[in-house]
């Protein structure tokens, strides 16, 4: 068995398995975690409060405009990118088709490829960059946040030079970060991508029954 057919067969499914169990572990324990009995008479709609929290926090708002307009562009133009990347890159697609799903889509031109590349190494550099900077982001930030960040960028560099397919080795290179990154997924914040959404239901549900703007 060489390199390239161990990260795309006997590790690509046991990352697929750990990232599917894990993900899947968290949510079940937040669900069941519930929320604390609230005694007080509800002013408004806790339902109501949880998706305009939802929907207000994934725009820039209020007084801290300028403070946070940096951190959406910024967010909104690597996740987008990178949305785009896995889902619309020829060799995704192919890869999805062949090895996932069965079924495929027409991928996007090379030129696309490009923009949401360079988008998403943009807002993915530019966001660490200001970890580093912003005095209070620096001191809420620990070994995760940084290991997250750089195994993304490896993973995304890799994929960049996989795409000459130029070497097997630099195919299975990517692979193998990718299979890293899956396995370690669940266990760091970049479960966030999942959980975001139930941490800002909860609140806004909260502020919500209590009549308070989120």
């Amino acid at each position: 068995m060489t390199f390239l057919q161990l990260v795309e067969g006997p590790l690509w499914y046991l990352a697929v398995v750990v990232f599917v169990v894990g993900v899947v572990w968290h949510l079940v324990g937040l669900v069941r975690l519930g929320r604390s009995v609230d005694r007080s008479a509800a002013r408004s709609s806790g339902t109501a409060g949880a998706l305009k929290a939802i929907a207000l926090h994934s725009v820039p708002h209020g007084g801290n405009l300028g403070r946070t307009v940096y951190h959406f562009v910024t967010g909104y133009a690597f996740h987008i990118g990178l949305f785009v990347l896995v889902l619309f890159a020829a060799p995704h697609v192919k890869f999805i088709h062949d090895r996932i799903l069965g079924v495929g889509w027409t991928a996007m031109p090379r030129w696309g490829f490009l923009l949401a590349a360079e988008a998403a190494f943009a807002g993915l550099i530019l966001m660490w960059v200001r970890r580093l900077t912003d005095p209070v982001m620096r001191r809420l930030s620990d070994a995760d946040d940084h290991f997250g960040v750089w195994l993304i960028f490896l993973v995304m560099l890799t994929g960049c030079l996989a795409l000459q397919e130029a070497h097997d080795g630099l195919r299975a290179l990517h692979m193998l970060f990718v299979d890293i990154l899956l396995i370690y997924f669940p266990f760091g914040r970049l479960m966030h991508a999942f959980t975001f959404v139930f941490s800002r239901a909860y609140t806004g549900a909260t502020y919500g029954r209590r009549g308070v703007t989120p």
